[in-house]
């Protein structure tokens, strides 16, 4: 290969990378973020800082998404208490199909955001639904998870029972 072309090709890998949002390392701060939630509050990251806060990626498409769902719901209740928050975000770009999925399937006590344009999962570098990503009170990441499968519940339910314990 000639040199010209492998500058050319170190030149276009080099945009590409920079394109591409890579998720947050865990120990790292979480980007903060404002979205629309059901009921077109805006919800901030930055603002509940001081909880642990379980973010969700998700889409009405995805069967693990839809699966996991209830069990999501389960963590939140069971936790809520405490000073834990589930936040679903939701990456559709017709908002109102999850929100009819939410009515009319598998309603929810956690919040529900919508990212329509993905620009939050871009942000966090989401490469698969579902993806969870789960951030300390201090605001740093502390647990990434992609997909779901049945029993992946109990690795979050002990990952999130973990950062509980941990006082800032």
């Amino acid at each position: 290969m000639t040199r010209p072309i492998r500058s050319f090709l170190a030149l276009v890998l080099m945009i590409a990378a920079t394109a591409v949002q890579a998720e947050p390392k865990v120990g790292a701060p979480a980007p903060n973020f404002t979205l629309p939630s059901q009921d077109g509050s805006p919800v901030s990251l930055a603002d509940l800082r001081g909880e642990v806060v379980l973010l969700n990626f998700w889409a009405t498409w995805c069967p693990p998404c839809r699966q996991e769902m209830p069990l999501l719901d389960q963590l939140h209740s069971r936790y809520s208490p405490l000073g834990f928050t589930l936040l679903g975000v939701n990456v559709e770009q017709e908002s109102e199909l999850a929100k009819q999925f939410l009515a009319n399937e598998v309603p929810v006590s956690f919040p529900v955001l919508f990212d329509p344009e993905e620009s939050v999962s871009e942000l966090y570098g989401v490469p698969a639904m579902p993806t969870s990503v789960l951030i300390d009170r201090k605001g740093n990441v502390r647990y990434i998870h992609h997909g779901y499968r049945p029993g992946d519940e109990e690795a979050m339910q002990n990952a999130v029972r973990s950062i509980m314990r941990e006082r800032t």
